[in-house]
């Protein structure tokens, strides 16, 4: 009995301390995530304070959605002259559809815009883990706005208890946090309307992709597209997917863009698909490297698609 008495006590000490370590350790996560989180959101500089005024505060009638293509090519102030609505371009560097999807959740809860672009590039149905990784540019979003969780989820099958923890969305953010709530850093991120134009030009040889390789595609992503087209089109908003152009001498055609054009011909929507097209590939003094064109090269792209949108 006494022996028994002992065990029992040994346990209960084990389990008192137990639960004493998991309250210490969720206070300790709780106190630095409500910092992290304090300081993640009054960020005023950098690409997370635009993509919180993204997900929050646009309500320009013309959105551009899209990766850096998207950002350095598409400027809001051409479209807003010539098409006389108000423009914002809320790409965002190496981000892929799932990032796109889940900001245009977020703005068509809070309204609608009239017109909007989705600059596509080549690859974007490629299998590949970093794009999954990516979405972890969401996650200091996830509870607040509930609407994007679906995509957050995709990121990985535990994503939903690791989100438990106060300090996880942001653990790989200090440094950018840091810098976003710098002064030094408003010349560095400085934008206009999203539009972060290339002022270089491109002066290395004409690389070849070859695209004739078999590449496994990404059913997740295609349905993901198919989402956005769709909440588009339920939206009444005016959809355009645009390919801009690359610098590249090509062997093969990107199966991501056959698949992308084929699709948006099924919804009905305009796939303007620039991907090799021969004007520009003979032109590097309009890129600033062969994926962006620069300033120049994107005032003159900029002007065409309008021009054929309004066609």
């Amino acid at each position: 009995m006494v022996i028994n008495k002992i065990k029992f006590n040994v346990k209960k000490n084990l389990l008192f301390k137990l639960l004493a370590c998991l309250l210490v350790v969720s206070i300790v996560d709780f106190m630095i995530g409500t910092v992290l989180k304090k300081y993640y959101f009054k960020q005023k500089y950098g690409y997370d304070a635009m993509t919180t005024y993204c997900i929050e505060q646009v309500n320009a009638k013309m959105l551009v959605f899209g990766s850096s293509r998207a950002m350095n090519i598409f400027d809001p102030d051409i479209f807003e002259k010539k098409m006389e609505l108000s423009c914002y371009n809320v790409g965002r560097v190496g981000e892929p559809i799932f990032y796109h999807y889940a900001v245009l959740k977020c703005v068509l809860k809070r309204y609608k815009p009239n017109v909007i672009i989705l600059s596509f590039d080549a690859g974007n149905f490629s299998k590949n883990q970093d794009s999954y990784d990516r979405i972890s540019a969401l996650l200091p979003y996830y509870s607040n706005h509930p609407e994007i969780r679906s995509v957050v989820n995709l990121k990985g099958p535990y994503e939903q208890l690791k989100l438990l923890s106060h300090i996880y969305p942001y653990n790989s953010l200090i440094l950018s946090i840091i810098s976003g709530n710098s002064e030094q850093s408003k010349i560095k991120y400085a934008h206009n309307n999203g539009f972060i134009p290339l002022n270089r030009t491109f002066t290395g040889p004409l690389t070849t992709f070859d695209y004739s390789a078999d590449r496994e595609t990404d059913t997740v992503k295609i349905n993901i597209y198919k989402e956005f087209i769709e909440d588009c089109i339920k939206s009444g908003i005016k959809l355009y997917v645009v390919c801009p152009p690359y610098m590249i001498n090509s062997i093969g055609t990107d199966q991501s863009v056959v698949i992308a054009k084929k699709i948006a011909k099924e919804y009905g929507i305009n796939f303007f698909d620039y991907s090799r097209d021969n004007f520009f590939i003979n032109k590097p003094e309009l890129f600033g490297d062969y994926r962006h064109l620069n300033k120049t090269g994107a005032e003159l792209f900029c002007n065409m698609i309008i021009d054929r949108i309004n066609r």
